[in-house]
């Protein structure tokens, strides 16, 4: 699975990068994306094919989608957890395959708070309701930083008191001691989109009075007990990334200068990675005030890693393979997250490989896979030669 270039160095997206003691085999990461077909909380062989087709198609670290870190936590009756010891060994399996194939597994960590207790998006996200009940989806009572409901039409959440937030970092500790036993390379806090951690960074949801509210350092102090915690039990040796909202919109609101001080006290932390993304406060958790062009949020990338020296990830629609290099050729991020992109096209990586002018790119696949598509080219390449050979013109 090494590739190279002739008398040329290789693209910075085909170069490994160093985290720690992980060497990531290029700088592509498959974002989490969730899938609501989780079954008790758990993975089920959908996921070993949906996460393994991007390990075969050569990506570097592959996430699997936002993990709840206690039941509560899970958007809906279909999303992921990992907060029992039942889970462990059906994570660890699918691990071993993506790493069989190449790529550094990953988690993202996160909790749905005032979100959670609600239905899938092609349900339009709404809050469970008593009329649920009888199909089995019961609503459940949601948590926040401060009880305001996320819409009109959700219920109240609770806001949690100092003794319950204490409980509930507990809980994102051992979710990562879960992970790491799963066998998982890589940790991703998720504090972006509108999800609990988020409810206590912004004030348009917090405004609690006490050591969690009232300033920006109090809106931050949960995130940053989170990421102490983690760093706490999570291996030395493996990296933790934080995942943000870098922007709320306008008024006050989550700010970009809000999001360089975060992640100037994340690092302290211990925090080597963070993705900006934007939004998700108000509206579903893909909602961004942004408006939606080509790598969107990578201006944000590009600020945090200047100002910070943290390594970003720059993600939002970014489909194109030139792109994507010509952002890291600029040094405006040190990885490229896709996730869309990869359900249209799990072989991204390779067709990226190919167009940047990667001479061995079928390396990236599977032998079982490359080695039949190198002879098919080799065939074409005899053929077209004795057809041109046989067309021409006869000599004098």
């Amino acid at each position: 699975m090494t590739i190279a270039t002739i008398n040329k160095p290789l693209p910075l997206l085909f170069s490994p990068l160093k985290l720690g003691e992980l060497v990531l085999r290029n700088r592509i990461v498959v974002s989490p994306m969730c899938q609501y077909v989780s079954l008790d909380a758990g993975p089920t062989d959908y996921h070993m094919v949906h996460l393994g087709q991007f390990a075969m198609g050569g990506a570097g670290l592959i996430f699997c989608e936002e993990t709840a870190v206690e039941d509560r936590g899970r958007k809906s009756y279909h999303c992921a957890g990992i907060y029992n010891r039942q889970q462990i060994p059906q994570y660890h399996r699918i691990n071993d395959f993506l790493r069989q194939h190449g790529a550094i597994p990953g988690i993202q960590l996160g909790h749905g708070g005032r979100k959670s207790s609600a239905t899938p998006p092609w349900e339009g996200y709404r809050s469970l309701t008593e009329a649920d009940r009888p199909l089995g989806e019961a609503p459940w009572t949601t948590i926040s930083s401060s009880p305001i409901s996320a819409s009109i039409h959700s219920a109240k959440p609770h806001e949690l008191t100092t003794s319950e937030i204490s409980q509930v970092i507990t809980h994102w500790a051992e979710a990562a001691e879960h992970a790491a036993e799963a066998g998982y390379d890589v940790v991703e806090i998720h504090a972006a989109h509108g999800y609990l951690i988020h409810q206590f960074l912004s004030p348009l949801v917090n405004q609690r009075k006490d050591a969690y509210g009232k300033d920006l350092a109090g809106r931050m102090r949960f995130c940053l007990e989170i990421i102490e915690a983690i760093r706490k039990v999570w291996p030395a040796r493996k990296p933790v990334f934080l995942r943000v909202s870098a922007v709320d919109g306008s008024g006050p609101a989550w700010t970009l200068e809000d999001t360089v001080r975060l992640a100037q006290e994340a690092k302290l932390r211990g925090i080597e990675v963070l993705t900006p993304s934007s939004g998700g406060i108000g509206g579903a958790g893909t909602a961004t005030l942004v408006p939606r062009t080509p790598g969107y949020h990578v201006p944000f990338s590009k600020r945090v890693k200047a100002e910070t020296s943290l390594k970003t990830i720059a993600v939002g629609l970014i489909t194109q393979a030139q792109q994507a290099e010509h952002i890291l050729q600029n040094n405006e991020a040190d990885l490229i997250a896709l996730a869309r992109e990869f359900l249209w096209d799990p072989y991204w990586s390779v067709h990226a490989a190919k167009e940047l002018g990667v001479d061995n790119f079928y390396d990236l696949l599977p032998r079982t896979y490359g080695w039949w598509l190198k002879r098919r080219d080799e065939i074409k390449t005899v053929t077209q030669t004795a057809a041109t050979i046989d067309l021409a013109p006869p000599a004098l």
